[in-house]
């Protein structure tokens, strides 16, 4: 994938430290060896040393330079539990339930990214979604400015009519049915990520099956207010709405159909009206377009935590533990 090694490379750069909590999984430890071997991140993985070292061993693995923690034993549960309780004891949250909630690794994990210990946490090889978003939403929150968390796909093109092009597509995992006000926030999230991993200038198009007005439904109506939501924030990126795809990413179609759009015909990021178009648009282009779908990656949080597939590969890891970086360093750089 030709924009793979450029994002590791560049997050090589910035001498970052990971978390990653799911220690004993056979690809979380391969993955660990990789990201040491290349000089990616510093790292820590969380739970029993004994028992973290015995399945590196089996594997053949050597975890030099490598930070374990016990969250059951570290010195650092009685700070974390008392942040953690602070945040949530409007929710009758007692200080003992904090205790033995931060003991969780994924809590635990979210805690040292909150807390600066580290600046990035990697995980969903072994738990699901909900669980890291979870341990993410409630220690570490959303960003400033923001009130929705959601997820973004890199998509790249290797040959989109006769060149590389890197699309962003958002939201395809987490926001079911996004309100105008969600959208707003999902196209800014969409902005920064791109900012920190591609580096280029974000051009949005909140897409819709109408563009600029050729449709009038409630649906559509959603997505127009979404791009008044935006020039009211006034937002540092380009963006339009409502666009059909095809006028967003085809220059000749966008002459046609919106021929006064900065926007259309040059989109990079895609933000799609819900979660059922976003799901079905991001598989279609990687199973019948072939597109390597690169994701998903959790955006709008105040502090970077990514997820993973059940089903990923060592290299998935990799692969996600670069993009945290990335975020994690345009973040303290905001």
């Amino acid at each position: 994938m030709f924009i793979i090694d450029d994002l590791i490379n560049k997050a090589k750069g910035n001498s970052g430290s990971i978390v990653l909590p799911e220690s004993t999984d056979p690809r979380v430890l391969t993955a660990v060896a990789k990201i040491v071997a290349m000089d990616l991140a510093k790292v820590t993985l969380l739970g029993e040393s004994e028992i973290i070292n015995q399945e590196a061993k089996a594997l053949n693995i050597e975890l030099n330079n490598v930070t374990i923690i016990n969250p059951e034993t570290s010195e650092d549960i009685p700070a974390f539990a008392e942040a953690y309780y602070q945040r949530r004891k409007e929710k009758g949250v007692t200080m003992a339930q904090a205790i033995e909630t931060v003991k969780n690794p994924l809590y635990f994990g979210a805690s040292m990214v909150k807390e600066g210990k580290v600046e990035g946490m990697v995980a969903g090889a072994v738990n699901i979604t909900a669980d890291v978003l979870r341990a993410a939403l409630q220690v570490i929150g959303v960003m400033p400015g923001l009130k929705t968390v959601s997820s973004a796909f890199i998509m790249p093109v290797p040959d989109f009519r006769g060149e590389k092009r890197i699309f962003l597509f958002a939201d395809c995992a987490v926001v079911p049915n996004p309100s105008s006000e969600q959208l707003a926030d999902i196209a800014m999230s969409s902005a920064l990520t791109r900012k920190a991993i591609i580096g280029d200038e974000p051009k949005v198009a909140l897409l819709s099956f109408s563009t600029l007005g050729s449709a009038k439904h409630e649906l559509v109506d959603k997505v127009t207010m979404a791009k008044e939501i935006l020039t009211e924030r006034k937002v540092d990126f380009d963006f339009d709405g409502e666009l059909q795809v095809d006028a967003a990413i085809i220059p000749e179609v966008a002459k046609r159909k919106a021929p006064q759009s900065s926007v259309a015909g040059n989109a990079n990021i895609l933000i799609f009206p819900d979660l059922q178009a976003g799901n079905i648009g991001y598989k279609l282009a990687q199973y019948i377009g072939k597109v390597e779908a690169i994701g998903p990656i959790i955006q709008g949080l105040a502090a970077p935590v990514s997820d993973l597939s059940r089903g990923c590969s060592a290299e998935d890891i990799v692969n996600t533990v670069a993009i945290v970086l990335l975020l994690a360093d345009q973040q303290k750089k905001k």
